[in-house]
């Protein structure tokens, strides 16, 4: 253990001494750094000093050689004066050099005008374009000299400009070559674009001149005459002009010779700016320089000629369908892939960026004008198409028949085939507009259902005076109530079509409801006109030449037969509806001949016989409805006319207040005159028992409001003299 220690304070030491060591070569090498870098800020510091003083000296010296140098230019001031006239020699050695060098110019100055003036009749632009330069050129120069000599001597620079007078000339005379060729410069791109390059060149040498000759006035206030050219700019508003001059060229014909017109004018104009413009694009472009945007330029002439054109067109007196066909052109064919849209030009230009051709208040304006027009138009149409439709109703021959063998007229077709292609117009033009015309036209549908119901009235009445005419009353009155259901099918098909709400509106419950009037109306006439014939067998019902055995129920059911072979052609619902309400009236007209007591039962086997007929002829009515009305049910119509029989041919009397009772319960509106009149007919119930019967009815009276087809509440019970003379006329009739 003892040397265990020894050995680890041996090692310790050691450790000592090598650190020691390396503190002494650390601090060492340390202190050699500081003394470098001391001794180089010391260097750094002698040669700065050396130098100031180096510096110091300079200065002194520059010091006395300036002091020289003013000692010298007092003692020149008298020699630079002395040399003045050499000065002068010297401008009038330049001047006369410059003469000199142009000498064989000035003297050949009508030569190369010749020359010129011939070069630019062969439209050889670029070499007449360099002589010319060289005429300039040397007068330019001339004037210039003449100009620093004295630039108040008129008479010498005139001298110059008349020798030189011709220059203008010939510079005019190429320009209007320039302005041609850029007049036609869409023919000129196609068939010889090196000559669309030679005048581009010519206008840029120009310019370069022009500007080398404004820089020089700003130094030396001299510019020769003529300057600036500008041809640039002239060049611009010569291709202006040239596009303008294209869309007002475009009008081949006027309203005068041709109706469409306006449809070929905009046509034309449409193909002379697409094609012009795939042009630029294609050829113009090339020969232009890039700096020019070319195509871009062209594309707002041709953009702003064009509302020009349109806002002259607008200012006319256009017509109806002109200013749909304008404003369509306008507002959707101009930005459309027919024309700035076309996928050819898209590439290069953004149509979202173009101003409206036609201002928002010119545009309303022509809508405002549209819709007076159309107004105006579209009720003189209707009128004209219903005078039309009123000829028909005169014809001797069946109106037409549709695929299912409907009467109908073509009045239905006319008008919505009028609707139909104004509306078409109207969606071109703006969805807003379409909605604007659809309501109008509903309004004004509104207004000729109106005048047609008139119509139809009168037309029946005309017919009622001489009912031999016309002489297809009946088929044209059928073909009126089916109009009236195309009417409203078609009103339909359009608001689906063109209109984006499918919610009601006031205007559709008016129409719709004149629809149904003028259809039920007409369906009435057409029953009146049934009942005409019907009225002289009507009379005979219930009287002593019906009990003894007339055939006025047979022929009134042939009757209307007859006319329900017409009626078929009469369309569903009103053809139904017609079946129901005939056969109501036949039953009212029945019951009502029993009520006028135009007959009195004497016995009981008048009693049995006249009811087992009145069963016998419902049963008829009953058949032939139910025949007509495609099985429905007619066995409540026809069942008042058997419950009225049945009171008839009870034998036991007691009974009638059952009997009567059971009549009362079927048929709730029944009245008491009606009960009275029914048990006068009878000719058997006594006076008390008549009181009875009513007394006890009448405090039991049922309410009738709910009845859904009422027979006895419009019958009316004729008065004593009523009876009495309806008996009597009665009586007449049968003689």
């Amino acid at each position: 253990m003892r040397s265990t220690l020894v050995i680890h304070i041996n090692s310790l030491i050691i450790a000592i001494i090598i650190i020691n060591n390396n503190s002494l070569i650390h601090f060492s090498i340390i202190t050699d750094i500081l003394q470098a870098a001391i001794q180089s800020q010391l260097d750094g510091v002698r040669t700065g000093l050396t130098q100031l003083h180096s510096a110091l000296l300079d200065v002194k010296d520059i010091q006395s050689s300036l002091v020289d140098v003013s000692k010298d230019w007092r003692q020149s001031i008298n020699t630079i004066e002395s040399l003045k006239d050499v000065k002068d020699a010297v401008v009038q050695h330049s001047q006369l050099a410059s003469a000199v060098e142009n000498l064989k110019n000035i003297f050949s100055v009508p030569e190369i005008v010749a020359e010129t003036q011939q070069l630019i009749e062969q439209a050889e632009l670029l070499q007449a374009h360099r002589k010319l330069m060289e005429l300039e050129c040397s007068r330019d120069d001339l004037m210039y000299e003449q100009y620093r000599m004295d630039s108040k001597n008129t008479s010498d620079m005139n001298l110059i400009s008349i020798y030189f007078e011709d220059v203008q000339g010939l510079s005019d005379e190429l320009a209007k070559q320039l302005w041609m060729v850029l007049q036609r410069s869409m023919v000129t791109v196609r068939r010889d674009p090196t000559m669309l390059v030679s005048v581009v060149r010519i206008i840029e040498r120009e310019e370069k001149i022009d500007r080398r000759m404004v820089d020089r006035k700003k130094q030396t206030g001299f510019i020769p005459p003529g300057r600036p050219k500008r041809w640039k700019d002239k060049m611009f508003e010569v291709l202006e002009g040239t596009v303008s001059t294209r869309i007002e060229g475009t009008q081949a014909v006027t309203r005068e010779t041709d109706k469409m017109w306006l449809v070929r004018l905009l046509e034309i104009t449409r193909k002379y700016v697409l094609d012009d413009l795939i042009v630029v694009k294609n050829l113009m472009v090339q020969c232009f320089p890039p700096h020019y945007n070319t195509f871009d330029r062209f594309f707002c002439l041709y953009h702003n000629a064009v509302s020009t054109r349109v806002k002259e067109l607008a200012s006319e007196d256009l017509e109806a369908n002109e200013i749909v066909s304008l404003l369509t052109w306008v507002l959707n064919t101009y930005k459309s892939v027919e024309m700035m849209g076309h996928p050819e030009l898209c590439s290069e230009c953004d149509i979202n960026q173009l101003e409206p051709l036609l201002p928002q208040d010119v545009v309303d304006d022509l809508l405002s004008k549209y819709v007076k027009t159309f107004t105006s138009n579209i009720t003189g149409w209707l009128r004209k198409a219903l005078e039309t439709d009123k000829k028909d109703w005169q014809k001797e021959t069946e109106p037409e028949a549709d695929q299912d063998g409907f009467y109908q007229t073509t009045l239905p077709a006319i008008v919505f085939q009028m609707f139909e292609q104004n509306l078409q117009v109207a969606a071109q033009i703006d969805g807003d507009f379409k909605e604007q015309v659809l309501k109008l036209c509903l309004k004004q549908m509104n207004t000729f259902l109106i005048r047609y119901r008139e119509e139809v009235v009168i037309y029946k009445e005309e017919h009622l005076r001489d009912r031999q005419l016309p002489q297809c009353y009946v088929q044209y009155m059928i073909a009126i109530i089916n109009n009236c259901q195309t009417f409203n099918e078609s009103i339909n098909s359009l608001k689906r079509k063109y209109s984006q709400s499918s919610e009601p509106t006031e205007s559709d419950a008016t129409i719709e409801r004149t629809l149904n009037e003028v259809a039920k109306e007409g369906c009435q006439f057409l029953l009146d006109e049934v009942f005409l014939d019907l009225e002289h067998h009507l009379s005979e019902l219930l009287t002593r030449k019906w009990l003894t055995g007339s055939h006025a129920v047979d022929t009134i059911c042939v009757t209307v037969e007859d006319y329900f072979n017409d009626f078929n052609k009469i369309k569903k619902p009103f053809s139904q509806e017609m079946t129901s309400e005939a056969l109501r009236r036949v039953v009212v007209e029945y019951v009502k001949a029993v009520m006028q007591k135009r007959i009195t039962f004497k016995t009981a086997d008048e009693r049995r016989e006249g009811a087992e007929r009145m069963i016998k002829e419902a049963d008829q009515f009953k058949f032939l409805f139910r025949k007509l009305a495609a099985g429905e049910d007619t066995d409540w119509l026809c069942g008042a006319i058997t419950a009225i029989a049945e009171v008839f041919k009870l034998t036991d009397p007691t009974l009638l207040f059952l009997e009567v009772t059971t009549l009362v319960s079927k048929y709730p509106d029944i009245r008491e005159e009606h009960i009275q009149a029914l048990l006068a007919v009878r000719g058997d119930a006594s006076r008390e028992m008549r009181q009875m019967i009513i007394g006890t009815l009448t405090e039991n009276k049922v309410s009738y409001s709910s009845v859904a087809q009422p027979i006895f509440k419009d019958i009316t019970v004729p008065t004593i003299t009523m009876t009495t003379m309806t008996s009597m006329a009665t009586a007449k009739l049968l003689k």
